[in-house]
């Protein structure tokens, strides 16, 4: 990573970042305000940090001091869960992460197939493109699951994923984009051990888990749709 950038004039923030996914329909209420937001960019490398000021109305009424944060700004993310109905496996990938390193935990982590949307793509775009290149696997459908914010005190990073079809008999080995540094073992768990292994805390990530616990609760109507 290069040095920090010195930022320079705080600046009216309005511009969305690229690929931004679209926002819930529900209005929020009308107690729950921005009053205004300052940005500049803090830092500038692999990643950006934008440091934000900026002041909300308060549930008691009026308006709360000025709070300065930084925001971790990586773009936004779509994932997908690899799956075969027929029989009846996931599809999980295992790779090094330097920030499960700097948690104090294992650097190598089961999790599932994800990527960030680049300007121009969509993220089903996505979730196919890095089946492919994380784990050699063509998706025939996708089924989308539910979006959300990885963690929304210190990051703008969304994760939109999915459920995609496959078929598990291919998967298998090692993948990934040698330009990208990238090493990723690929092997298919059946049901009973998707379970085990979130009974048991080996499933290293937040959409990981997220995913495996969506289709273990609407496994019924999954079967129903992809029979």
């Amino acid at each position: 990573m290069g040095p920090p950038s010195n930022g320079g004039p705080f600046v009216v923030w309005s511009a969305a970042l690229p690929s931004t996914p679209a926002t819930p329909s529900v209005a929020p209420p009308d107690n729950e305000r921005l009053l205004g937001v300052e940005r500049r960019t803090a830092f500038k490398g692999y990643f950006q940090i934008g440091e934000y000021r900026f002041r909300h109305s308060l549930y008691q009424g009026g308006a709360g001091p000025e709070i300065k944060r930084e925001v971790f700004e990586r773009g936004h993310a779509a994932a997908v869960l690899p799956f075969d109905p027929v029989a009846g496996r996931v599809v999980l990938i295992r790779q090094f992460r330097p920030g499960a390193h700097v948690a104090g935990r294992h650097p190598w982590i089961w999790e599932i197939v994800a990527g960030i949307i680049e300007p121009g793509e969509s993220a089903a775009d996505v979730a196919r493109r890095e089946a492919m290149e994380e784990a050699n696997l063509a998706i025939t459908d996708l089924w989308p699951m539910h979006s959300f914010l990885v963690s929304p005190g210190g990051t703008s990073e969304t994760s939109t994923q999915f459920l995609g079809r496959v078929d598990s008999s291919r998967a298998g080995g090692v993948h990934g984009l040698v330009e990208e540094g990238e090493n990723i073992l690929v092997r298919t768990f059946d049901l009973a051990e998707l379970r085990a292994m979130l009974d048991r805390d080996e499933i290293g990530s937040a959409s990981g888990l997220a995913a495996a616990q969506w289709l273990l609760l609407n496994l019924d109507a999954v079967r129903a749709r992809w029979k």
